[in-house]
């Protein structure tokens, strides 16, 4: 063990490089934040830095290579720096992180919470005694992730990210989430809402709730999801929250209750359908089939009939034979929501997918995600035409071009507008909405 010398932190500078979902992004900008504390200031552009950290994904061979491909760019462009890895790659494979040439540490899902120390550790290491160590991670087993690292913090936009919920009991046959992240565990309503209320002193209007599996929330509280959003709709002066994702089974009938009639909670939910064909679901162990998951839809639908749903979908995993995806892509086809997020199936060591037969190839798994991204492009058309000339809500975001303001109205359809170079962001106003706009990307709109 080794004397930490905090001190050995002040002055230095940090890069960041952050792969996968909103909850690494949200515990990177938390660690960016306690390093701050600690005197480390985010490197400029032209600067080298002293501290680079790669916050890792692991859900495809793709999010490994891309792992790989960020933590070599780091090593060019900032030479002599510490770096460090952590995030879903680094708590699977950490002794093939550790053997990339550059990496000086790797901290797994249950020391996260104590990686200030572990850098300040490494900076006040002498070079010869830093070189003893350089191929030490820091991980522990699956089965002894327990704890809770909070995390509430800004994005470069608007929006916080609060983070309420880790890991997942789920153990679907294609995902390495419980292995990397652990079981599910949670922070208490108490600590929760005292983040919110520090957003909300900062400035802060929106917050998305982020986790692994939000819906589980309360497996180490003793309290329960929909407890947390009444507590959380409470909270002065946070305007808007978002559901970030959760699983339909858990899109309780109370859930969208509160919602539709709550202060604060926007009419937008994020779904995982995962397959349109319930022989895929059985085959991936989940927890309901496509009837239940249209059944939920219409309810969403008949609560909040503005809602915005986007929903998850993977293509080309084993035992998907083209039967198989014909009938999930006309079930999607009849399905009425707005957007569909396509992920490619990847095998994961570990996995019980691997046991089930009939693989997928790339070219045709290409194939599948191209008529669903394009179905997708529909939805999305579709939605957003169906609220042209509308007005609704918008909170401003900054953008690099003078005079052009963008933002998300209420049921997340994204605005672009003109106004006046004296208008703040973060600021929610109402919009006339318009046409789309020259990328065809979002609708244009005219402050009201």
């Amino acid at each position: 063990m080794y004397f930490c010398n905090m001190n050995a932190l002040k002055g230095k500078k940090a890069a960041y490089f952050t792969l996968g979902c909103k909850l690494n992004f949200s515990e990177t900008s938390t660690l960016g934040r306690q390093l701050r504390e600690a005197g480390v200031e985010p490197v400029l552009a032209n600067e080298t830095a002293d501290i680079c950290v790669v916050n890792t994904c692991s859900v495809t061979e793709v999010a490994d290579s891309k792992c790989r491909q960020a933590i070599h760019r780091l090593v060019r462009r900032h030479p002599g720096a510490l770096l460090v890895v952590t995030g879903c790659y680094a708590q699977l494979k950490p002794q093939q992180v550790a053997s990339i040439d550059g990496v000086d540490l790797v901290v797994g899902s249950e020391e996260k919470g104590d990686i200030v120390r572990l850098i300040a550790e490494r900076l006040a290491m002498l070079p010869e005694e830093r070189a003893l160590v350089a191929h030490e991670y820091h991980t522990s087993r699956t089965a002894d992730i327990r704890s809770f690292m909070p995390s509430c913090s800004c994005g470069e936009r608007t929006r916080y990210f609060l983070k309420v919920q880790d890991g997942c009991d789920y153990y679907c046959t294609y995902c390495t989430i419980p292995f990397a992240r652990g079981r599910s565990r949670n922070g208490s309503i108490a600590m929760l809402t005292e983040q919110a209320r520090q957003a909300a002193a900062e400035g802060g209007k929106e917050i998305v709730l982020t986790g692994v599996n939000i819906g589980d929330y309360g497996r180490t509280t003793g309290e329960t999801f929909i407890e947390l959003l009444r507590a959380l709709d409470c909270v002065e002066g946070i305007e808007r929250y978002r559901i970030s994702s959760i699983e339909p089974n858990l899109l309780t009938d109370e859930v969208l209750q509160f919602c539709a009639q709550s202060r604060a909670f926007m009419p937008h939910f994020h779904i995982p359908l995962q397959s349109g064909s319930d022989e895929v679901l059985r085959l991936m162990h989940r927890r309901y089939d496509t009837a239940f998951f249209a059944e939920k839809v219409a309810r969403v639908h008949a609560l909040l009939p503005d809602a915005f749903i986007g929903v998850d979908v993977i293509v080309g995993t084993r035992g998907e034979t083209d039967e198989l995806f014909q009938d999930a892509l006309r079930f999607m086809q009849q399905l009425d929501v707005a957007q569909f997020h396509v992920f490619s199936y990847s095998e994961r060591p570990g996995t019980k997918a691997l046991q089930i037969p009939h693989s997928v190839r790339p070219e045709v798994k290409h194939e599948r995600s191209q008529q669903i991204l394009t179905l997708s492009e529909e939805k999305l058309h579709t939605f957003y035409n169906k609220y042209a000339r509308a007005t609704r809500p918008v909170l401003l975001e900054h953008s690099r071009t003078k005079g052009i303001m963008h933002g998300f109205t209420d049921n997340y359809i994204r605005v672009e507008l003109q106004v006046p170079l004296t208008q703040q962001d973060n600021q929610i106003v109402n919009v006339q909405l318009g046409d789309w706009n020259r990328d065809g990307d979002a609708l244009t709109g005219t402050l009201i």
